[in-house]
């Protein structure tokens, strides 16, 4: 009965605020925590929406951002990074799932005196320990009766932050160029300055020469970690018959997500067309 009952939740909650992460036959909520203030818990809801009972092991990772957005794994900190998992305690670090089957994650912050301000940072990674059954046929090597086997193995990660003192940071957009080929694209660049990473969405709106804006294109969930000061954004946008590119302009907005608990915009920037 419990077990139906947390199910019916986490379903709950991924309809309603839908900071959820599933990827294979794993869902994860919240898909991203942060430590600040007071807060010294978190509860992980997992779901195994597979069809295979499967266990998960639970570990911390420590990745590096790109600049383009892509993740390195890493074992030191690169200037401006500091680690989290030392101040961080979960529970427990091994689960197995029934089919449909959820259960919890406890994840503790351990306080420590002289905490350096800013922020700190590492990745909870889930693993499954399933026996995987090799992809496609056996190829084998006539000269040498040599096989290769490619296995997937399947993981995902969710960032984990503690905050820690006095913050603060400062968000720019630069650089916006519009392209049209096979596709309309918006590029630029988003820069971070300060002890904390900025995380958010955009809004792409077009602004006609007449009429009112409408929005033409969005990216969801963006991230610029603490150990860059820039990344490069491209956003694919939406024509609709009739829209012009060639005139009025493009206004885009980076802001928190919707249901943070508290609602910014960190950076506004208008690219005028046709000129």
């Amino acid at each position: 009965m419990k077990k139906k009952l947390l199910f019916l939740i986490i379903i709950i909650l991924v309809s309603v605020i839908g900071k959820s992460y599933g990827q294979g036959d794993l869902l994860i909520t919240p898909n991203r925590v942060i430590f600040e203030g007071r807060k010294i818990k978190e509860v992980l809801n997992l779901l195994n929406t597979g069809k295979e009972t499967t266990t998960f092991s639970v570990s911390f990772v420590q990745r590096r951002m790109n600049e383009d957005g892509s993740f390195t794994v890493i074992t030191a900190p690169d200037p401006g990074q500091m680690f989290a998992d030392d101040f961080l305690r979960i529970y427990p670090r091994r689960v197995t799932l029934l089919p449909g089957e959820a259960q919890v994650v406890m994840l503790q912050r351990r306080r420590r005196p002289n905490m350096k301000a800013g922020e700190y940072r590492s990745h909870l990674y889930f693993r499954s320990q399933k026996n995987y059954t090799a992809l496609g046929n056996e190829k084998k090597d006539t000269l040498k009766a040599f096989s290769v086997q490619l296995i997937p193995i399947f993981g995902i990660s969710i960032p984990v932050i503690i905050r820690s003192g006095e913050t603060n940071n400062k968000t720019t957009l630069t650089d916006l160029a519009f392209a049209q080929k096979e596709e309309a694209l918006l590029n630029f660049t988003v820069h971070r300055k300060g002890n904390i990473s900025v995380y958010g969405d955009f809004i792409v709106e077009y602004i006609p020469t007449k009429g009112k804006p409408y929005i033409v294109g969005a990216k969801k969930g963006v991230a610029v970690y603490t150990n860059i000061n820039k990344r490069y954004i491209t956003i694919k946008l939406n024509k609709t018959p009739g829209m012009n590119f060639n005139k009025g302009a493009l206004s885009i907005k980076y802001t928190s997500r919707q249901g943070a608990e508290k609602q910014e915009v960190y950076a506004i920037k208008k690219l005028q067309l046709g000129i």
